[in-house]
């Protein structure tokens, strides 16, 4: 049974997680860069909780998003806006704060960061400034999704992204991914599955594929077919057109 964090036992679950922390340090004036949930908070690991605890302030891509994991933890912490559209300009508020020895953990609003997410720029800031960025790993939806695709060809991966948004630009860069000899994984956006859904039956009809929706969410699910039967399947039940998608495109056969 899943154990669902309230006010009155977060304090617990900020010991618990301590203890599990044991002897490890956390050098100050570092960057932790922390993975969280995708989607079940259960996910959320106890370093990643330590961590948030030691920090002396959290940068987060939407402080929005970010604010209620730390309530849902009990921690009040000063937040930090570090998105795609000031990370090249935020980043130097943190180097500030790093410099005066603090801990600053960066969170995205779900996943890992800097994977299809910001962060990238501010760890490179922070190792050209000579400082330590730690990692603090978690949930990734790539990776989940590739755990349950069994692919038994692909002795690798390549990870995507999100493709091209105009049709005739990602249908250039599916045909380039389709020759490559490894699985690719990709991210995609509700409103714009079925095109991605065509594209790959187009470009590789007897490739298979695996679809995840809503990862690690209730209504989370796991298909796998050939792509000539993916724009079927998601035309068959209106339901399967929405949420968050990782699509695993296996690789060729040999």
């Amino acid at each position: 049974m899943v154990t669902v964090v309230t006010n009155s036992n977060a304090s617990l679950l900020l010991q618990a997680a301590a203890a599990a922390a044991g002897s490890q340090q956390y050098p100050a004036g570092a960057l932790y860069v922390v993975a969280t949930p995708i989607g079940n908070l259960a996910d959320l690991s106890l370093r990643a909780i330590h961590v948030l605890a030691l920090a002396d302030a959290v940068a987060c891509e939407d402080t929005r998003h970010s604010a209620p994991l730390l309530r849902h933890l009990g921690l009040d912490k000063p937040l930090l806006a570090v998105h795609e559209h000031n990370e090249r300009d935020a980043a130097q508020a943190v180097l500030a704060r790093l410099a005066r020895g603090e801990r600053v953990a960066y969170v995205s609003d779900a996943g890992t960061p800097a994977v299809s997410d910001p962060g990238a720029v501010l760890v490179a800031a922070v190792q050209a400034a000579g400082l330590l960025a730690v990692p603090i790993p978690g949930a990734s939806s790539a990776v989940a999704a590739l755990s349950v695709a069994g692919d038994t060809r692909s002795a690798g991966f390549q990870f995507v992204g999100f493709l091209p948004t105009r049709a005739a630009e990602r249908a250039a860069a599916l045909q380039h991914l389709c020759a490559a000899p490894s699985a690719q994984v990709m991210f995609e956006a509700p409103h714009r599955i079925e095109a991605l859904a065509r594209d790959l039956s187009a470009a590789a009809p007897q490739r298979r594929v695996t679809l995840c929706r809503e990862l690690t969410k209730q209504f989370e699910t796991v298909a796998t077919m050939p792509t000539a039967d993916l724009p079927a399947w998601l035309a068959a039940d209106a339901n399967r057109l929405r949420g968050e998608f990782v699509l695993v495109l296996h690789a060729p056969e040999a």
